[in-house]
């Protein structure tokens, strides 16, 4: 079975996770000194965020070379030494793409800044005239998700599009200029040991012919995302039959994984199940994340409806799910859920599922969301908004590897030279501290990702649920392991659920044969087998 079926998977934003060279800046060889972390916790593959050069309006989203390494963060050098020891570890590889939107200091940008309307150079863009008869007013009503137009106007007049931020100029995907470039990206870094690509925006890059107006409620309500004239448009799909045609052939560099293992992953903001598994139907992408499972509530019946839904659409298209808890954009499980309980046993929820997992830094070391003084934050929806949203670098604050005081060993600079500052409450949560500590969260992931090796949560297991949908509870079964995860007030007696087996694992102490509310326990069902 392919590795990426059931693969748990880790999530790294490598200027946030280790400093080799003590500019306050984490970089590749940072991440390379520490990948024994991750062989101990147990993963099966890293993903790296942006590591291109980037002016860094969006956290290096916004890429001024698609083909390069950022001199902040190290060399192409250092890029081959990270993914060899990678694969020596038994480790797989997988970068960012970015296809939607470059930098707008891209050559190409500068280009189209410096051409004529409707020269070459504009087509590999999105630009348009004005809709009014002075050109005044932007072509169309849609709105960046990052707030305000999705147009800025440039000095002779015409509009370009940014569905982002004004400096992430949104592609033109209907230019073969464009197509070609991204096919020789993906060879390059194919070329240089990734094993596969998690695509950015990836329900983004086509836009509805003509550009109708999208109305009211941008950006508002989820479900309707693949309604939006700039998402979800038909076009993608036969692209990425092209690209999975490619990781398919393309030959392999020693040490990397066989084509036929290659994976692309897609960030698609597509809640509606059916439709986003059109994206991992057998000849396009591999994973999909569920941002539905991300948003959930900490409520059963809404946990359950998210589970089922998903599971049946992705299994209609003999696809696995792709569950995740947290990223580099989202609030932190342990502050979204509102305590250490709750995202401790949310984990054990997730891991138990069938199918493949996405972890986030961090994640394994119950940190929570940052506080992000005024004049430190760098996300760019901070200005966007108004000063109303204050971004995500809440999640992005640099990981604390020992010490009792920031910068916790991250780094060798002082704790305001780092790049993002770091909470002074955090020395319970460093990775030496919780190393040794059979109670910590640290040693719950790594204790978890055992198990799942032990019992694999594979794509194919059946999930049986053991309660009924309007239960305060969830409890489910698939082959040996059985999951139950108390989300209501009142403690739960397990033997009153009829699950045969023995406790291997829960999130906090159980009171005899009781779990108590926020809590999960894992049962193996094996008879008379522990592990």
């Amino acid at each position: 079975m392919s590795w990426w079926r059931h693969a748990v998977c880790y999530e790294i934003h490598p200027r946030s996770f280790a400093d080799s060279n003590g500019d306050g800046i984490g970089d590749l060889p940072g991440v390379t000194a520490h990948l024994d972390h991750l062989r101990h916790l147990g993963v099966d593959a890293l993903w790296l965020t942006p590591c291109y050069p980037s002016p860094l309006a969006d956290g290096g989203y916004d890429i001024a070379d698609h083909a390069a390494i950022a001199p902040d963060l190290g060399t192409l050098d250092d890029f081959d030494t990270l993914t060899r020891r990678a694969h020596t570890l038994g480790m797989r590889v997988i970068i960012d793409l970015v296809p939607n939107h470059t930098s707008d200091t891209h050559p190409w940008f500068r280009e189209a800044l410096g051409s004529a309307p409707d020269s070459a150079s504009r087509d590999r863009y999105v630009f348009r005239p004005g809709k009014d008869p002075d050109g005044t007013l932007p072509p169309n009503d849609w709105q960046s998700a990052f707030g305000g137009p999705a147009w800025t106007r440039v000095s002779d007049g015409d509009w370009y599009l940014h569905l982002h931020a004004p400096q992430q100029p949104d592609l033109n995907w209907r230019n073969s200029e464009v197509r070609s470039a991204f096919t020789d990206v993906l060879r390059f870094w194919l070329g240089h040991g990734a094993d596969g690509f998690r695509v950015d925006v990836a329900h983004a890059l086509f836009k509805a012919e003509g550009l109708p107006d999208a109305g009211p409620g941008q950006h508002q309500d989820p479900l309707r995302n693949h309604l939006m004239p700039y998402y979800d448009q038909e076009e993608l799909h036969p692209l990425y039959r092209d690209w999975r045609t490619l990781l398919n052939t393309h030959p392999a560099r020693p040490g990397a994984c066989s084509p036929d293992d290659r994976v692309l992953v897609a960030e698609c903001a597509v809640f509606a199940p059916e439709r986003l598994a059109r994206y991992v139907r057998p000849d396009e992408m591999h994973q999909t994340f569920n941002f539905a499972f991300l948003e959930a509530p900490w409520q059963a019946r809404a946990l359950r409806q998210v589970i089922d839904g998903s599971l049946a659409a992705s299994g209609s298209v003999d696809a696995p799910v792709t569950w995740v808890l947290s990223s580099h954009d989202a609030i932190r499980p342990v502050t979204r859920f509102g305590s250490e309980l709750r995202a401790r046993s949310a984990a054990l929820l997730m891991l138990a599922l069938p199918g493949a997992v996405y972890l986030y830094q961090g994640e394994e070391l119950a940190l929570p969301q940052a506080h992000i003084p005024d004049d430190r934050i760098r996300d760019p929806l901070w200005e966007r908004s108004g000063h109303t949203d204050r971004g995500r670098d809440g999640a992005r604050s640099p990981i604390p590897w020992s010490g009792s005081a920031p910068p916790y060993s991250f780094t060798a600079a002082s704790p305001d030279q780092c790049w993002l500052p770091q909470p002074p409450d955090w020395a319970d949560h460093c990775v030496d501290a919780q190393r040794g500590d059979p109670r910590s969260c640290l040693a719950l992931y790594r204790q978890a990702l055992r198990l799942r090796r032990q019992y694999p949560a594979t794509a194919q297991a059946p999930l049986r649920w053991h309660s009924a949908p309007h239960a305060p509870y969830l409890a489910f079964q698939r082959g040996a392991l059985a999951c139950v995860v108390n989300l209501g007030p009142d403690p739960l007696p397990l033997a009153t659920l009829g699950l045969p087996g023995h406790p291997v694992l829960s999130s906090t102490p159980l009171t005899g044969d009781t779990l108590p509310p926020d809590a999960a326990v894992w049962l193996v069902t094996e008879s008379g087998h522990r592990p």
